[in-house]
């Protein structure tokens, strides 16, 4: 009773406190400072003088929280630098300083990005300074009817009067726009749709505030709309195994606020685990990667929450046919704010047609036929109870302007209880899963000087997950636990050089322990592997911007000495380079190329075990069974844009070492192996996009050709698992007025599979259990893959300061019942199994959102 009391007191609270702000802001008027000063004389019985010159053109909005004369007086002053001299009680004197100082924020008006390092000179004068890391500057001493001069390589030079930002309340933004036309050329791409911006170290941003849409998304869900670009899928459809350039998952450094996350999904992987309304922005590198990134020979993705302090309060909130969230941001004084973000599934508790789509992908997806191709009709009882959440936190806290704090938080939950009766066998198997992740971080900011900042990052990470099945009735019971905790420590310098030089530099310290733990009670076996590997890593990259940016590079270098206290200690050099150059007007050309390495993997496990969560279990590189992982890549690009209409075109290599059979999912004799080898692949991606004022149409083509080579299996060489030879996407998105509509098609070849030898071969029974005689490793490939996804999203008031949308989406709407995965098994009569998992069905879903 007292948690509903004060529920409700504290939702009253809130609905009072939102009134009260909304009336507040109301009543605030925009009205000229001349007039407004004769309304004072009235009001109070006084009177002002002063000359017209001084307050003429000045406009101002008075909080409507003053109310005396004096609180009122004193605010026209911080606003203009007005100062007020009191003759008596009745004759006040007005006369405005030739000296003031203004402040400012540098912004980008392409995405509101902050522009580091601008120059802001004030014209007549020799003042001049340089915008930090935050974008902002302040100047003391400022004639009043000066003009400011803001000019950045690669942007329109723009011309301010101090006058004009006296006029707005705090240090007011100030937007430069990029060169575009006046170049000849784009150096920075907008493609597919609002949000996704192509930056000139050819890494993938997403603005998730100003994200519009794409097929199948009615929400910007992060790791489902990085699947959109090429080079980067999921071949099981799914946010947990996401693929880049042929890449295993667990090859991809995920982060949060510069915290690295091992969990990334909800719902068996179909949901991503981070709430897109809380994230501000998410960074994509294939290839290129700065110096300060280590791990993730594949990709890094960097989700980055907002970084401002929020002058108002915010937020929103909505549902779909799966869960619903809440998210706000709030000013607690005017250095320090907050952010939060709640979402819990509906799961255990309503069973929607997207919720039963999702079920069956996750535990019905499966046929099973007997090597006579005989289907194996048992009936099946199913029964789950499953539900997932995340919330996330960030403290912001501004010591000053040139040092300031940011506290984050998240935790991520699954909870599951599968129960599963074969009614034909008369067997009851029950599956209980529990996957946490908990992680807190601390940055600290500072500008040194106009030249010289510091970022200093420390966080704590742990993963965990507790699994156990009950077999026969309760007859055998397997329990798992894989565990993960990491610290880590990172230092990032930045010194300005010149206008053209800027040098980063630091140091990054990270300490993973991994412990890995299986207890089977019939038979009776135990087992418990804990491993901690500690690497420290210096860095440093020079980049370079010529003159027009005709010429844009970086080069770098990290040193990491990575120690495993039992095993092994080893030093590995990881250069780095970036280069975009112009070609000719409207074409420019990127040659990217990195060596990277990373110590922890995820063996599958189990394979054919139960769901495909608990048997991908995080382990560490100890030298022996599992080396440190290596890779090289090098690419060559070229973009082309004019009148909207972009193509770019991009081909690699890449090559990577020290990988197993347990971490690459085989399901054939090499399975359990442990062999080590290596992959390679050589691959092209192509994007066509042609946008226009309401609409946006693009033709996405990528070619793999992805091979592993191990020495001990034969043939040495043969298909990678993940080798998809060619993937093709044609989408558009039209915007209407306030309605927004999506629709998309994609394909792609089959993967590879190993079958066993056919007819009577395909069977040993000298071995007990009988084991299968494979054919080659992964000789085989299954059908084509093809689904057609649509969305719809309609935006609207509500009220004056709250907006709404409603969406509609279909996964699927063919309904194409598209082969997945193929493997085979012995049953229990000694007979083998073929298991095909198939992909998702005509899965719709609908979602209603309001911010304010």
């Amino acid at each position: 009773m007292l948690r509903t009391h004060n529920s409700k007191h504290i939702g009253l609270a809130l609905i009072l406190m939102l009134f009260l702000v909304g009336n507040i802001h109301a009543q605030e008027k925009q009205q000229l400072l001349i007039p407004y000063l004769k309304t004072l004389e009235n009001r109070f019985d006084v009177k002002f003088s002063y000359l017209d010159e001084d307050l003429d053109g000045l406009s101002i909005k008075i909080p409507e929280n003053l109310n005396t004369l004096e609180e009122i007086l004193k605010y026209i002053k911080d606003i203009f630098s007005i100062q007020t001299e009191k003759l008596n009680d009745r004759y006040y004197t007005l006369s405005t300083d030739h000296q003031v100082n203004v402040c400012g924020v540098v912004l980008d008006n392409f995405a509101e990005n902050t522009v580091i390092g601008a120059t802001i000179e004030v014209l007549g004068t020799e003042t001049a300074k340089i915008t930090g890391n935050n974008g902002s500057f302040s100047l003391e001493n400022v004639p009043r009817n000066a003009s400011l001069q803001i000019r950045y390589l690669g942007y329109v030079t723009k011309y301010v009067k101090v006058e004009s930002l006296l006029q707005q309340s705090g240090c007011p933004k100030i937007l430069l726009a990029p060169y575009y036309e006046q170049l000849d050329e784009v150096f920075v791409y907008k493609y597919l749709t609002s949000g996704i911006i192509k930056e000139k170290d050819a890494s993938i941003t997403l603005n998730t505030a100003e994200f519009g849409i794409l097929p199948g998304l009615i929400e910007p869900d992060i790791l489902q709309t990085v699947q959109a670009l090429p080079g980067i899928k999921s071949i099981d459809e799914t946010v947990s195994d996401i693929n880049v350039r042929g890449g295993t998952n667990d090859q991809n450094l995920i982060l949060w606020n510069g915290i690295k996350m091992y969990q990334s999904g909800h719902f068996f992987g179909l949901i991503s685990a981070f709430n897109p309304y809380q994230t501000d922005k998410v960074t994509i590198y294939k290839n290129g990667t700065p110096a300060n990134f280590g791990d993730g020979v594949s990709s890094v993705i960097q989700m980055e929450t907002g970084n401002s302090i929020p002058e108002t309060f915010n937020g929103g909130g909505g549902f779909n046919l799966i869960s619903g969230d809440i998210y706000a941001e709030a000013p607690i004084t005017h250095n320090l704010g907050i952010q939060f973000s709640a979402r819990r599934s509906a799961t255990d508790f309503l069973r929607t047609p997207t919720y039963k789509q999702f079920i069956n992908r996750a535990f019905q997806d499966s046929e099973i036929r007997l090597q006579n191709n005989s289907t194996v009709d048992d009936e099946f009882i199913r029964d789950e109870d499953f539900f997932f959440y995340d919330f996330s936190g960030k403290i912001l806290y501004d010591l000053n302007d040139d040092h300031k704090i940011r506290l984050s938080a998240i935790h991520i939950k699954n909870n599951l209880k599968f129960e599963e009766t074969n009614v034909t066998a008369d067997e009851t198997n029950i599956s209980l899963l529990k996957q946490d992740n908990i992680s807190v971080g601390g940055q600290l900011q500072s500008s040194w000087t106009d030249r010289f900042s510091t970022h200093l990052n420390i966080y704590y990470s742990k993963y965990n997950l507790d699994a156990q099945n009950v077999f026969d009735n309760q007859v055998q019971q397997l329990f798992q636990n894989n565990q993960v905790i990491e610290n880590a420590l990172k230092l990032n310098t930045n010194y300005i050089l010149n206008d053209s030089f800027n040098w980063n530099n630091g140091y990054q310290y990270i300490e993973t322990g991994i412990v890995n733990a299986t207890i089977i009670n019939q038979p009776s076996f135990e087992s418990e592997l804990k491993g901690v590997i500690r690497t420290h890593a210096p860095y440093s990259q020079l980049n370079y911007n010529s003159p027009g940016n005709k010429f844009i590079g970086e080069i770098g270098a990290r040193f990491n000495f990575i120690e495993n206290l039992n095993t092994f200690q080893q030093l590995l050099v990881e250069p780095r380079i970036n280069l975009n150059f112009k070609l000719a007007n409207y074409i420019r050309a990127e040659v990217l190329g990195e060596f990277k390495s990373q110590t922890t993997n995820q063996i599958i496990d189990l394979e054919q075990n139960f769901l495909g969560i608990e048997k991908r279990r995080w382990i560490l590189s100890n030298d022996n069974s599992l080396p440190v992982t290596k890779s090289k890549q090098g690419s060559v690009g070229i973009n082309y844009e004019k009148n909207n209409f972009y193509v770019g075109v991009e081909g690699f290599y890449k090559n990577v070492d020290g990988i197993s059979t347990s971490t690459q999912g085989f399901q054939n004799q090499y399975q359990f192996s442990g062999e080590i080898g290596s992959y390679d692949v050589k691959g092209l991606e192509l994007l066509i996009n042609k946008k226009g004022d309401n609409y946006s149409t693009w033709l996405s083509y990528a070619y793999n050709k992805n091979d592993y080579s191990f020495d001990s299996i034969v043939p040495q060489r043969f298909p990678n698992n993940l080798d998809i030879r060619h993937t093709i996407t044609f989408a558009s998105t039209y915007n209407y007025r306030d309605l927004k509509l999506s629709i998309g098609l994609n394909y792609r070849t089959g993967k590879p599979f190993t079958e066993p030898v056919s007819g009577d071969q395909g069977l040993d029974e000298n071995f007990s259990p009988p084991r299968i005689n494979f054919q080659e490793p992964n000789s085989s490939r299954l059908p084509e893959y093809f689904r057609a996804d649509a969305s719809a999203i309609y935006n609207f008031q509500i009220g004056r300061t709250i907006r709404a949308n409603a969406g509609l989406s279909i996964l699927n709407f063919t309904n194409r019942r598209n082969s997945l995965n193929k493997y085979y098994r012995v049953n229990q009569d000694n007979e083998i199994e073929t298991v095909e998992n198939f992909s998702l069905g005509i899965a719709p879903n609908m979602s209603f959102r309001v911010s304010f």
